[in-house]
């Protein structure tokens, strides 16, 4: 490791660093505007200027490479000047909107102007007039503000994989702009906003509506897809105001994709905020929880086990299942399912996780990806394939719809019966595998979903097994399945899942079609058609009156993600969890809750009544659940089944990006998103 000198002090670095780097671990500030560490280096505010012994003129350490013996002052009178001139230089044009500009509180101009910057201005001229973009509804402009470190153009190009921005003009008139005037299309856009260093790039939904010392900062998880990326949610009072990221290496690094960060003006409309029973008339009216839960209990009356069901939906929390599972078998029903798509994923645990892990798709040098579009299924895990791909040339081949990913994608055709081709090695692409090291291959969720799913399951594993995807030295597990819900895993792993002689989604549907169902519950359940449980007694336990209100004949409005805390776990089996930000509105209560006090009417109460006790529970069903943010790998078994493959092309299974699940069904914002060009 080079020994470097900085101010006086004498340090080892690790080699290949830069001197930024170095300073900065050793704990010292140095003021930066176009440094991003998770972008290239650019070198074009000059603001980390330090001097460098034997050097006439201060140097851009974030550009300078470290080398044995370097001597470095970080806090001269020339770099102090330095700093003042650059800062001097940028504030010419600047305008003096600080008191309206949105970023204020969170700017990096005005904290480093504070900081390193002088006490008055040399320059009384008129300042340059810049037009603002149209980039969209999710980004407001005031391009007055930019001073062009080009920290947006760098993200677009290298993260999201859309060069949409670009430096237009030279000089005085330089300018950050789109050269076909249109608005921004990328899945990431919003992530501009954050590394915007000035108030340039600001978000169009939160403009004028709070300052950032008013709100109140409650670290959490995103459930919209399943991924598990970790945010902050913003509040003031009862709403929630922002959703930003945290950063996760492990899992979404810094970015977090934009419907996470603007499907939060959802929570305010269309939300259940009291019970309801639908009456003798047919219509559902408001009812107290005690009138809501003996209406149930009239009706479950005498029914047999075998003719009650229940249903898990997408956005479940795990106490919610392991409570409604104890129910269920406290009651006698063996039939319930958290996969209301009517995936068969099931099994031994490898089958379903994301066993590569997110971080470890740096690590694969070939990657297959089978009836999955990633950047609409899970907009980070496309990004992570896309930094792989930029940095080592990753090669990607697809078995499926065609989709732009945002980097270059070899078609194999969307025929499923090509991978016996694969398998028997009849195909070009099984030399690929032969050469490969460290092969994978991600499965969507449309292979669970089809009639042939466990014989396409079975041949995938075995291609797995014959080209290396399974090496146990070095550990290595290319088998992955991307799940597209938050839930799934978690049930999974609950066994949320039929039971002996129990029926799975399809079953119940058809079971409810054909009278052979009495009553099913649905928590959180609207994706599903409602036109089977016609004459089924429904109970619908959620927090949007979505699909399945509609057709419910009791309401039980429960909590939505943000106003609860929760388990959940990510694709890759990482056991995560949200926290309570705001309370939920009116009657709504945590979902937990609400089954444990549906079970005392019912007279099989459930043996617990606190979170912590829940979480027990959960332990006791899975140890996995006792260990939080760690990815426990599951060891590698047999599953699927040998069968015919049917020639069926696979197909996509979001039409749109924006629109998912009843929260994001119900925002403003993702509806304008909806209207936009999104690819």
């Amino acid at each position: 490791m080079p020994k470097i000198t900085i101010d006086a002090q004498q340090v080892d670095v690790p080699e290949g660093i830069t001197v930024l780097q170095a300073v900065e671990a050793a704990g010292i500030e140095v003021p930066v505007f176009c440094y991003h560490p998770k972008l290239s280096i650019a070198g074009n505010c000059r603001m980390c200027l330090v001097e460098l012994e034997g050097c006439p003129k201060p140097i851009a350490s974030c550009a300078m490479p470290v080398s044995p013996g370097m001597a470095i002052r970080t806090n001269t009178p020339m770099v102090q000047k330095s700093r003042q001139s650059n800062l001097e230089f940028l504030l010419i044009n600047h305008p003096l909107d600080c008191p309206i500009c949105d970023q204020a509180g969170e700017c990096d101009l005005q904290d480093i102007t504070v900081a390193y910057g002088g006490d008055a201005s040399r320059y009384d001229l008129n300042k340059r007039a810049v037009p603002n973009l149209d980039l969209g509804p999710l980004i407001e402009t005031s391009m007055n503000r930019c001073i062009q470190c080009t920290r947006c153009v760098r993200f677009a190009t290298e993260i999201a994989g859309d060069s949409e921005l670009g430096a237009l003009g030279r000089g005085e008139d330089m300018a950050i702009g789109t050269a076909l005037h249109h608005a921004i299309t990328s899945e990431l856009s919003g992530n501009m906003i954050d590394i915007c260093p000035v108030g340039a790039l600001t978000s169009k939904p939160y403009s004028a509506h709070a300052r950032s010392w008013e709100l109140t900062h409650t670290p959490s998880i995103d459930v919209l897809d399943g991924v598990g990326s970790a945010i902050r949610i913003d509040t003031r009072g009862l709403e929630v105001m922002r959703i930003l990221p945290r950063q996760n290496d492990a899992v979404n690094e810094d970015w977090i994709s934009d419907k996470t960060r603007f499907f939060y003006d959802g929570l305010k409309y269309q939300r259940l905020d009291t019970p309801y029973v639908r009456g003798k008339n047919g219509e559902l009216t408001p009812a107290s929880w005690d009138q809501a839960f003996k209406a149930i209990a009239k009706r479950l009356k005498g029914v047999p086990g075998d003719r009650i069901a229940a249903l898990a939906g997408n956005l479940v929390d795990a106490e919610s299942m392991v409570a409604l599972k104890d129910l269920m078998e406290a009651l006698g029903s063996p039939h319930l399912d958290c996969r209301q798509d009517g995936a068969q994923s099931a099994g031994a645990r490898c089958s379903y996780l994301f066993n590569t892990t997110i971080q470890g798709i740096e690590r694969a040098d070939v990657c297959l990806l089978i009836g999955t579009n990633p950047r609409w299924e899970a907009p980070l895990i496309n990004a992570r394939l896309r930094k792989t791909y930029v940095a080592s040339g990753l090669p990607v081949f697809r078995m499926g719809p065609v989709h732009d990913l945002g980097y270059p994608v070899e078609e194999l055709g969307n025929d499923p019966t090509l991978l016996e081709k694969i398998l028997k090695g009849r195909h070009p692409f099984a030399e690929t595998l032969k050469a490969a090291k460290k092969p994978m291959m991600i499965l969507g969720q449309d292979v669970l979903r089809r009639k042939d799913s466990q014989a396409l399951l079975s041949l995938a594993r075995d291609i797995a097994e014959k080209y290396g995807f399974i090496q146990s030295a070095p550990c290595w597990n290319g088998f992955n399945v991307l799940h597209t819900v938050a839930s799934r895993v978690g049930g999974l792993d609950l066994g949320f899942v039929p039971g002996p002689q129990g029926w799975d989604t399809s079953h119940i549907l058809q079971a409810a079609a054909h009278k052979k169902l009495e009553v099913v519950y649905l928590l959180g359940v609207d994706e599903i058609d409602m036109q089977p449980f016609k004459g089924t007694f429904v109970i619908y336990q959620g927090h949007h009156g979505d699909r399945g209100a509609h057709g419910a004949d009791v309401i039980l409005p429960g909590a939505a993600c943000t106003e609860k805390s929760g388990t959940y776990v990510n694709t890759e089996g990482r056991v995560q969890r949200t926290f309570k930000a705001v309370f939920p509105p009116g009657q709504a209560k945590e979902d937990w809750k609400i089954i444990r006090a549906l079970s005392e009417t019912l007279g099989v109460p459930l043996p617990y009544n606190t979170l912590a006790q829940v979480r027990a529970r959960l332990v006791a069903v899975n140890p996995l659940f006792d260990e939080t943010d760690t990815v426990q790998r599951a060891a590698w078994e047999p599953f699927g089944e040998k069968g015919d493959i049917l020639p069926e092309p696979f197909k996509p299974i979001i039409d749109n990006f924006y629109m998912t699940d009843p929260i994001s069904r119900h925002s403003l914002i993702m509806a304008k998103c909806t209207g936009r060009d999104h690819g």
